[in-house]
């Protein structure tokens, strides 16, 4: 605390990213990324992008990328936003359509056990919210959105159950927020692992008030790269550039650009490297319910799992402490889970040996 410090940034509760450890020797499966490469494709394209052009300013409307996304998902780049990643996307999203309490906004809705960097956006805005309970089997309920709010934000798959709603559903509740004249914001950070026709993007022209957000860190292999972008009506996009245009209008770098337009492209390559992180997921669930877990179904790249007569902290540290690292969050109703993000097919069999001797030995 620094005396130095205004009111807002004294009250706020940063977001706390996973575990990005020194140490290689572990087998790192906390934070979603994607155990295969980029593709090669991408790799080439950054290539041919560095150069003496480093030295301008990289295009402000990130056209090249925009244009890659639109032609991809059949809509127009004016329904198209290019960002820092989904997070920095998100958080431009609250601040573009969600008003603030001094306004005497309604609270925008949002799950109690979700991607916790929501409620720091909300902070960080000072927008109003409202953390809807999951239903006892951890799914979202959304006839629970149907009540007047400021808005409301629904991941889908979710983070960190990983469970996914059908699209029909969604677009009820985003048809209920338009007639009141709000937002869904619609965070697909997952879906590539959900399956066809989970995704709503193409139904973006029926809802001028649902913005689609995805990710490039998880589906495309690009977390180090930090790209994402947003489709919606084009109004919305034009409010997400008022936002940026207030902070910076060169949000991307020229070799983000390259490299997230050539990813868009290449939909072959990681349409068959998803796929098996889809088949190695299934793999994974049997095995851990085979060992006594109980795991929740998952249209992620991750499961969320409950180890059998052992507390999650206390499975956690026995993994750590056995070379594996997975993601324990120490909260209400799911402190006794752990999210296992998928890695190759030799990283999971370290995984399941770890867990077979931890419960073998009962103990810790």
């Amino acid at each position: 605390m620094s005396a130095y410090w205004n009111a807002r940034t004294k009250n706020l509760s940063p977001y706390v990213p996973g575990e990005q450890p020194g140490d290689r020797r572990l087998v790192k499966l906390n934070t979603n990324e994607n155990p295969y490469p980029p593709s090669p494709k991408v790799l080439e394209a950054i290539a041919k992008a560095t150069g003496d052009g480093l030295r301008l300013y990289p295009d402000p409307a990130c056209t090249l990328f925009r244009e890659a996304v639109a032609a991809r998902y059949g809509v127009k780049p004016e329904q198209v936003f290019a960002g820092n990643g989904s997070d920095e996307i998100l958080g431009f999203a609250f601040g573009a359509f969600f008003s603030g309490s001094a306004e005497g906004a309604a609270p925008i809705l949002f799950p109690d056990i979700t991607y916790s960097f929501y409620p720091v956006y909300a902070g960080l805005w000072d927008v109003p919210y409202r953390a809807v309970p999951l239903a006892d089997d951890f799914s979202i309920t959304l006839s629970d959105y149907a009540a007047p709010s400021g808005g409301g934000v629904i991941p889908n798959p979710n983070a960190p159950t990983g469970m996914v709603l059908p699209p029909d559903e969604i677009l009820a509740a985003a048809k209920l927020l338009e007639n009141q004249g709000r937002v869904l914001v619609l965070d697909e950070a997952y879906v590539a692992f959900a399956g066809r026709g989970l995704s709503a993007v193409s139904r973006i022209g029926e809802h001028p008030n649902l913005l689609v957000v995805h990710t490039l860190s998880k589906s495309a292999s690009l977390a180090g790269l930090r790209a994402g972008y947003a489709m919606g009506d084009e109004a919305l996009i034009e409010g997400l550039c008022r936002i940026r245009d207030s902070f910076n209008s060169y949000t991307l770098d020229r070799l983000a650009l390259a490299g997230a337009a050539a990813a868009v492209s290449d939909e072959a390559y990681y349409e068959e490297a998803n796929r098996r992180v889809v088949a190695t997921r299934e793999r994974t669930a049997r095995a851990l319910r085979e060992l006594g877990f109980a795991v929740l179904p998952s249209a992620a790249n991750f499961v969320f799992a409950k180890p059998p007569g052992i507390g999650g902290a206390e499975f956690f540290s026995a993994l750590r402490g056995r070379g594996i690292l997975v993601r324990h969050f120490n909260k209400e109703r799911i402190a006794d889970y752990l999210r296992v993000s998928i890695g190759t097919d030799a990283e999971m069999d370290a995984l399941l040996g770890a867990c077979r001797e931890i419960i073998s030995a009962g103990a810790v």
